[in-house]
């Protein structure tokens, strides 16, 4: 599903941002990446999306290998790679149901199958009767479930959350985490980079140790192994 092996990134000169990492990730895995600002979750992420790519090292995702795709077939390829952000990254000016739709628009899908699938969205993230609100007219919490309503809409095997609840209070970051956790029981595999260990610990999911560029530790929480 996932794998990277022996990845390397290194910006300019330096140490660089990620040093001969390797793992895989199982389809409809939960995983958990931690470490200190600095520690190269954020350029994992940038890997994963192909925004970035490796100075040496592979990355296969749903058996691709990244470096492989062309630079025209890289939005095609996002399809199957939803992504959250700490900043929710509304569009302002939408209103819920439109900020879902975008998504869906983007790729082309006929109105009418826009029409089934955004409301299910919306639905599912506890958010139907606020389709016609605005994002300023909405809480963080609320705001963080439409972008995961627009990253799920196209229905993507994996869904990458970077700091989801970074902006959020412990009552709606509990709440957003428990709704990952049904979009993974879905079948979806999610990967969530987060420094709140509180929710780390509590839920009991594999997690993945960073610390300057390298994999420090691999453990499945909640039942002692470490592989």
């Amino acid at each position: 599903m996932i794998t990277l092996e022996n990845v390397s990134k290194a910006y300019s000169a330096g140490i660089p941002a990620l040093n001969d990492v390797s793992l895989h990730i199982e389809q409809g895995e939960f995983v958990f990446v931690v470490g200190d600002s600095g520690s190269g979750k954020s350029t994992l992420i940038k890997l994963l999306l192909k925004e970035l790519e490796p100075t040496e090292g592979s990355i296969y995702i749903n058996n691709q290998e990244l470096g492989k795709i062309r630079h025209r077939d890289v939005p095609k390829f996002r399809r199957n790679v939803g992504v959250v952000f700490q900043d929710f990254r509304l569009l302002k000016d939408r209103n819920v149901y439109e900020n879902v739709a975008f998504a869906q628009r983007v790729i082309g899908t006929p109105t009418k199958a826009m029409k089934r699938k955004v409301p299910a969205m919306l639905s599912m993230v506890g958010l139907a009767a606020k389709y016609k609100s605005f994002p300023k007219q909405i809480s963080g919490g609320e705001q963080q479930r439409v972008a995961i309503a627009r990253a799920l809409v196209n229905e993507p095997k994996i869904l990458l959350a970077d700091e989801p609840t970074g902006n959020l209070d412990a009552r709606n970051a509990w709440e957003i985490m428990k709704l990952l956790e049904e979009i993974n029981q879905r079948g979806t595999t999610v990967l969530v980079v987060t420094h709140n260990l509180e929710i780390v610990k509590a839920m009991k999911k594999r997690v993945i140790t960073m610390k300057k560029g390298v994999v420090v530790s691999d453990e499945r929480m909640g039942d002692g192994d470490e592989s």
